[in-house]
């Protein structure tokens, strides 16, 4: 029988979600979680075909969520589904390990075919994303800052542009202080940014936050 997990913080949205997928599949278990942390629990504890998860959500990212999910189960496929435009971050969670990116305008019409195909083991991207990612590997392209830094970097700098603190971060994500303040110094340097206002005004003008 087919098991999907949905994970979002928004309650109307993991309705909305199984809806859509239980008229699809009407026989499957569809079980949902409102954040990584709980998300993380269900996948080591049970079994799963398919996990469709948000990106931001309170405490843990679903990017950092991803990664731990992939590093223990690595077959198993994870659709991403976000509310922010994909050439922002469709790239990071397919190099992350991600079988699609999804944006939740478009979930009505693409989640079933999106599920039908990775739980054949393919990956779901458009073809501006497939497009993207051939540019990703020319020599030549130019990156913006925030494509330099590291994923753990990413989150780090989000949750400083979104006004989090360096000790309400190391809380977070289970990190101790001075590690996190190293992250922000890395981010600042990388991205030639001062302040972590100066971090909230880049990530507002290039739609991260």
């Amino acid at each position: 029988m087919l098991r999907i997990l949905i994970a979002d913080d928004h309650t109307i949205v993991r309705r909305g979600l199984k809806q859509i997928l239980t008229e699809e599949f009407s026989n499957a278990v569809i079980d949902e979680v409102p954040d990584a942390e709980e998300l993380i629990k269900k996948v080591m504890s049970e079994k799963w075909d398919v996990v469709v998860s948000d990106l931001s959500m309170p405490g843990r990212s679903g990017l950092d969520a991803l990664q731990q999910i992939k590093s223990s189960f690595p077959d198993l496929p994870v659709l991403i589904l976000s509310i922010h435009p994909e050439e922002q971050y469709a790239l990071r969670a397919l190099k992350s390990g991600a079988s699609g990116y999804l944006s939740k305008d478009t979930a009505p019409d693409e989640l079933v075919k999106a599920v039908k195909k990775v739980l054949l083991g393919k990956k779901y991207i458009s073809q501006s994303i497939a497009e993207k990612l051939a540019d990703s590997f020319s020599t030549n392209t130019n990156k913006q800052l925030h494509e330099t830094l590291s994923d753990r970097e990413f989150d780090v700098m989000k949750l400083l542009a979104n006004g989090k603190s360096v000790s309400d971060i190391a809380e977070m994500l289970s990190l101790s202080v001075t590690t996190v303040s190293t992250y922000r110094a890395r981010v600042m340097a990388k991205m030639n940014l001062k302040s972590n206002s100066d971090l909230t005004k880049y990530a507002i003008e290039n739609k991260l936050i």
